[in-house]
């Protein structure tokens, strides 16, 4: 049986825009597993990006509850949820949050330092992930401007995995690059899931879409439906045509 990790009961987020009310989303009743990659696809102001906000405790809904192993965290002060994120969330964005001042190295050692106090444990544990994505020890000595954009999303990726989170957030990951390095990214996604990471992904990209094994479908702020398609396996022509097929329905 799988096991639930994170679930929403009745989720809303509203907002007041020149005095009138916008509801974002709308009483989502939603449960994530453990191990699992859950893609969120919707068209333009579909509400995606609002609900991984929410779901990862960047945003506070207006209405509902988010429940986190046995922990409702919807109703935790900021403060509160700041701790929660560092210690629980990994999260990669489509713009590339690296700080220019420091190497890529340091930009994970810092965020590693933050919650383990024993640096020999942080540092092997970095230099294991870097390995693990391909970056050389060479280019971890680098600073951000002298790498190029794949290899600085896979520096992001390995940075927000140091703290062991048990979700990783990406809102657009291949957005900002091209094909080839776009592609490099999705399979380092791939593989941490592969080895039990739970990954929830925002995208408009049905490339990317495919490495889902759940695809969930928002419009006007509801799930309008949702598809299963298993684990991802290289060369899959029915998955993909499964994908299409479930896109095409929700008017994609």
């Amino acid at each position: 049986m799988e096991k639930i990790l994170l679930k929403t009961d009745k989720l809303s987020k509203s907002f007041s825009s020149g005095g009138t009310l916008q509801h974002v989303l709308r009483n989502i009743d939603l449960e994530l597993y453990k191990g699992s990659f859950t893609v969120i696809m919707g068209a333009s102001g579909a509400g995606k990006s609002t609900l991984m906000y929410a779901l990862s405790g960047m945003d506070k809904p207006s209405l509902g509850t988010i429940t986190f192993g046995d922990k409702v965290i919807s109703g935790l002060a900021p403060d509160q949820l700041a701790i929660f994120r560092r210690k629980h969330c990994g999260f990669v964005f489509q713009q590339i949050y690296l700080l220019e001042s420091m190497s890529i190295m340091d930009n994970v050692l810092s965020a590693g330092f933050l919650v383990n106090k024993n640096k020999k444990t942080v540092i092997k544990r970095a230099k294991e992930l870097f390995q693990s994505v391909g970056i050389t020890e060479e280019t971890q000595k680098k600073f951000p401007a002298q790498i190029s954009g794949g290899e600085a999303q896979r520096a992001g990726i390995v940075r927000a995995l140091i703290n062991s989170p048990e979700i990783l957030f990406a809102d657009e990951p291949t957005g900002a690059l091209n094909s080839k390095t776009g592609l490099d990214v999705l399979d380092t996604l791939t593989k941490f899931n592969g080895h039990g990471q739970s990954v929830v992904m925002v995208t408009h990209d049905i490339r990317s879409a495919r490495r889902g094994d759940r695809i969930l479908y928002l419009k006007d702020g509801i799930i309008l439906g949702e598809c299963l398609l298993g684990k991802y396996k290289h060369g899959d022509e029915e998955r993909h045509r499964k994908l299409s097929v479930f896109l095409k329905e929700m008017g994609w």
